[in-house]
Order: structure tokens, then sequence, then C-alpha cells
């Protein structure tokens, strides 16, 4: 029987691979949320990673607005943290999926982000992420795997999409960003392809390193916004574009964040399905319930 320890387990995507892991007889699952491990004590990580096969690390500082203004806090999460959790995998011989972001790049291209693309972060949320790859890179070469997620959202935890509903309530219309392009990805399909993953890293079948966990195809927020009140039956045209100079935020964000999935064949796995059509099945999913859920 296969042994997972899921970190940040009481988050969006941790909750939900909490839930698709638990579908599974064959694997043991210890759910490890903010309050039963402090990812940043390594003697309790040491602890936690003995006796398991594989961990997915789904704890991260995710503010990215508040990584700018404290930025070594955001880095003792999102790559000290990382630093114990591989070094604790490398001593017990425990292979380790670090869960990481589109913002280590740039976001200046035109085309997808291939997974072998130089990093160069624009802001502090990004530079703390990249310290995490690092660690899992140098510290566990043959037995590190870094997927990079974009654009999250799910039925657990605040998200875009959830947002945008809870806004509808209360505006007539609602000024969204046309101007910010990336790939709208739902938590639990990447917690489905977070576990194909692991099944392939303890079988031997998937080469370490880098891997791009997003939803194939792209749109804008703005596109994003009026699938999601089409889908939920509100009128699209209340949504009204708008430029990202209307919004400042204390960290910068990447203009382009559509990445590239070619990683994934060496695992025998295609990409992620279409945003739109998991944007869809997220509407009408039975399991997870969600706050958008469509009768």
């Amino acid at each position: 029987m296969t042994r997972i320890l899921v970190t940040g387990a009481g988050g969006m995507l941790g909750r939900d691979l909490v839930t698709v892991l638990g579908a599974r007889p064959d694997l043991k699952v210890t759910a490890a949320t903010r309050a039963d491990l402090n990812v940043t004590d390594r003697a309790a990580v040491d602890a936690a990673v003995a006796g398991h096969d594989l961990v997915i690390n789904a704890a991260a500082w995710t503010n990215v607005d508040a990584a700018e203004a404290d930025e070594a806090a955001a880095t003792a999460v999102n790559g000290g943290a990382v630093t114990n959790l591989a070094a604790a995998c490398a001593a017990d011989g425990t292979r380790l999926i670090q869960v990481s972001t589109d913002y280590v790049l740039a976001g200046n291209a035109d085309t997808p982000y291939p997974e072998d693309a130089p990093t160069a972060p624009v802001n502090a949320y990004g530079r703390s992420k990249l310290v995490g790859e690092q660690a899992v890179a140098r510290l566990l070469p043959d037995t590190g795997y870094v997927v990079r997620t974009a654009w999250l959202y799910g039925a657990h935890g605040p998200n875009f999409v959830a947002t945008m509903l809870q806004l509808a309530a209360h505006r007539d219309h609602l000024d969204v960003v046309d101007d910010q392009h990336g790939q709208p990805t739902w938590s639990y399909a990447l917690a489905q392809r977070l576990v194909a993953l692991a099944d392939a890293a303890v079988a031997g079948n998937a080469p370490p390193g880098v891997y791009h966990g997003t939803c194939t195809g792209q749109t804008t927020w703005y596109g994003l916004a009026r699938a999601t009140f089409t889908l939920a039956g509100l009128d699209p045209d209340r949504i009204r574009p708008t430029t990202s100079d209307r919004y400042p935020r204390p960290a910068p964000r990447p203009a382009y964040s559509v990445l590239g999935h070619s990683r994934w064949a060496a695992v025998g796995l295609p990409p992620l399905p279409d945003w739109h059509s998991a944007l869809v099945d997220a509407f009408h999913s039975p399991a997870p319930p969600a706050p958008w859920k469509v009768a």
C-alpha cells in the first residue's frame, strides 16, 4: 500500500487532493493541515515525512500582495519549508511533488512558456516560490517533481470565480481586466492530475523535474468572468472590460501566464482539459459541492 502525505490539506487544493486520494483504497493518506504540521519546523517535518512513500506539498503562502510587504515571511513558507520537506524526503527516500506557480516566470511572452523556460519572477511571491523550486531540484534531482499551476479556482476557499458570483449579487456591472492572459484551472482537476503523477512517480514511470499543471487554451480575467456569468445563468454583458492600470496592486502581475504542457507526454498523460470545458465540469459536478453549483 502506497503511503502519501498531503501537506496544506486544509486549503482549496489540499482538500480536493484529500477527496481524490480518499477514494483510493490502495492508498494510505495522511492529511496534514496547518494546525497539524508547521512546515517551517524542520524537526516536525522530518517526523511527518518518515514512513511515507510520497509527499504532495500544497502548503503555501498564497497572498501575493502581502508577500510584497513581507517577503521574508513568504519565503520562509514557500522556500524554507520546501527546503525542509525536500531534505526530509531525501533522507527518507521519499518522493516529493511540490506545487508551484506561473509567477516564477517573467510573464512577458506571447507564446506559451515551455517547462524549461528561464525563470524571472516579477514579484516577491514569485521569488519565494522559486526558492522552493530550486530546493527541490537541488536536493531531489531524481525524485523531485515541481508542478506549476495558475489561476486556480475551486469549491474550497476564496477564488476569482466565487468572488465574481458574490459581487454579482450586489452590483449591476463589474469591470474586469482584459489585458492579463492565462489559463483558469479547476483545483479538483489539478488534484486528479497530481494523483496521477504520484502514481507514475511511485511506479518509476515519471521523469523528475518541472510539469505545468494548468488547463489548456487561454483567456483573460474578463473572459473568465463572462463565462462564469453565462454558466450561472446571469447576463454576461454585465461584465465590462477594463485595463490593469485601473486597479493598481502592491505586487505587479504578469501579463501573460499561458503555459505549455509538453512534458506530460513523458508520463503517458495528455494535458489537462481546455479551461472552458473544465469550468463547465466545475459548475455541474456533484462532487465536490461548489458555491456556484448548478442544480
